[in-house]
């Protein structure tokens, strides 16, 4: 996570997080049998046991799911939603959309005051700003139809480390002292996080045996433990009292859907991502397929030439995700023509070399027809099936308000749709009406859990937190690996760069541009912006550290965790 400028000088462990260091690679960590990668290391333990017990990538996926809304609560969670993308060893693949959805009873203006003005922070704070969660029963779906352990012993981990407590390192205390001052307007939240009023100290046991209870239930009765019975009737009570929407019908009503997933090629590797209703896997496609057309290995990852046509690809790409994609169950979504190879020769064909099109002017026909408090994980098995989950509150510990006695912290998703065309939300989005509010639709989301494979053999697992800026980030990863010949640890570490149409902003993380090719930008028309590194991308690379780079030793898997995240881990067996 990204900590407040003000917290950053008083907290020396959390350097990177503050943007007072640049990323520093490790070496890849090299296994046999199986690999996971978590923004937590004690969730990833969980699922690598899970591994080693003889469960496959789905079980272990699964058990670091629930690990994480507990160790991991300014993200992992119970009380939102994500998407995961899994690739069977036999070369099938699933994806199962477990997104929040609008409550019955939500509406389109329902953020805006009497003059048609968004209120200010009425989808992000408190009840009101949530959506019906989803990872419970995405969790659940997969574990039934694809895992082979039952649930009790899955949650198992999750229940003691919530019921026993785990003692917080440096930079667990580090994200209860930045949302200590948010999470003490809430009397259930600040009952379970904060100590006399105050986050605990570094060393100090967090204890949530509400969580507990709650996972216990779902470790007994699947889904029905959540969507049913005590659980769901606290959370509705806690929202109608709360002023928010989510009733018992709601929760009743939530379905996961199996979606085809998108795939593309990229040089002669496919690449097998999320559909709608994330934009993630149709912009990480068509950003690749613009890409294509440019020798990016020969003209300098770090070359001004380089850094705009990636940027113009990135503009160009976010007109088309901010303003055509939504829910499909609501809205119809042109991923046939955004994936097809003349509409990436058409957007490729309108980028300038030497200088920056002017945002109005992307919006011109052309044959028309989300938080940084995200998490994602990757997990393979000895087999080779893999899975790629990434799942969210949407802001760092989501609305800031818990559910009543469940222990669950609910999501601010409901900020992702489009409160008022033409209006950014959290992330800066200025998006369309295909996402506006409409009851029991999905939000439009970012997230980006990814597969890559060459000639039918699994390569790439990878995701990345970041609202938008997960896209650019898994882009950049994979780009790093097949363009650059990078290992795959350099490859999450290497500083990025990001552009989203609106605002007209490239953002670099700090030490990517030297000043004379930022002065170059400058000059063809870019506002460069340079900030603290951001996202937190977990991967799992096959065959070699490098895609250049065969290992020699055993290994197979080989996998980095975003130093970005001081939490995070890779482990494998």
């Amino acid at each position: 996570m990204r900590l407040p400028p003000a917290l950053c000088t008083a907290i020396a462990a959390a350097a990177v997080a503050c943007g007072l260091a640049a990323p520093v690679a490790s070496a890849p960590v090299a296994a046999s049998h199986g690999m996971v990668v978590s923004a937590h290391r004690l969730a990833t333990e969980a699922g690598v046991d899970v591994l080693r017990r003889g469960g496959n990538a789905i079980d272990a996926a699964v058990a670091v799911g629930y690990a994480l809304a507990v160790v991991y609560p300014v993200a992992g969670n119970l009380g939102g939603g994500g998407f995961m993308t899994i690739r069977f060893a036999d070369g099938s693949s699933a994806f199962l959309d477990f997104r929040e959805t609008a409550p019955a009873a939500a509406t389109e203006g329902m953020y805006l005051d009497a003059l048609g003005t968004p209120v200010p922070q009425a989808s992000t704070r408190g009840h009101l700003a949530a959506g019906v969660p989803g990872s419970v029963a995405g969790l659940e779906h997969a574990r039934e139809r694809f895992g082979t352990l039952d649930g009790a012993t899955l949650l198992a981990p999750a229940v003691a480390l919530a019921e026993e407590g785990f003692v917080l390192e440096e930079d667990d205390a580090a994200m209860l002292v930045a949302a200590a001052p948010e999470l003490a307007r809430d009397p259930a939240a600040a009952a379970i996080y904060l100590v006399d009023g105050g986050p605990p100290a570094s060393g100090a046991r967090l204890v949530q045996r509400d969580l507990g209870a709650t996972l216990r239930a779902v470790g007994r009765e699947g889904a029905a433990g959540f969507y049913a019975g005590p659980v769901a009737a606290e959370i509705a009570r806690a929202s109608r009292e709360g002023g928010g929407l989510i009733g018992i019908e709601d929760l009743a009503a939530y379905q996961v859907r199996e979606r085809a997933p998108v795939s593309c090629d990229y040089r002669g590797f496919t690449v097998v991502s999320a559909p709608p209703p994330s934009s993630g896997g149709v912009t990480l496609c068509l950003l690749l397929n613009v890409l294509e057309g440019f020798p990016l290995a020969t003209l300098g990852r770090d070359s001004a030439d380089y850094v705009h046509l990636v940027a113009e690809a990135m503009r160009l790409a976010f007109v088309e995700r901010n303003t055509r994609l939504g829910d499909p169950d609501f809205v119809a979504n042109p991923v046939a023509q955004l994936l097809s190879d003349g509409y990436a020769a058409l957007l490729r064909g309108r980028i300038d070399p030497a200088r920056v099109t002017p945002s109005p002017a992307m919006l011109a026909p052309i044959d028309r027809g989300e938080s940084p408090q995200t998490t994602h994980y990757s997990v393979v098995d000895e087999a080779g099936n893999a899975v790629a989950v990434t799942t969210t509150l949407n802001g760092a510990f989501g609305a800031k308000v818990v559910a009543g006695s469940t222990g669950v912290l609910l999501n601010n998703e409901m900020d992702d749709f489009t409160v008022k065309p033409g209006v950014p939300n959290l992330f800066g989005l200025v998006q369309g009406r295909a996402n506006a509010i409409a009851p029991g639709k999905r939000p439009l989301s970012s997230m980006t859990p990814t597969v890559v494979t060459k000639d039918g053999a699994l390569v790439l697992v990878v995701g990345s937190p970041g609202g938008p800026r997960i896209i650019t980030t898994v882009l950049q990863v994979i780009v790093n690996l097949i363009d650059h010949g990078m290992t795959v640890s350099d490859a999450v570490a290497a500083p990025r760069l990001h552009h989203q149409w609106l605002p007209d902003v490239l953002f670099v993380e700090s030490g990517r541009l030297s000043v004379t090719v930022a002065k170059a930008l400058e000059a063809r028309g870019h506002e460069v912006r340079e900030g603290r590194p951001w996202g937190e991308a977990q991967a799992v690379l096959v065959g070699g550290p490098a895609l250049v780079t065969p290992a020699t030793d055993g290994a197979r898997y080989f996998g980095a965790a975003d130093p970005r995240g001081p939490l995070g881990a890779a482990v494998g067996y």
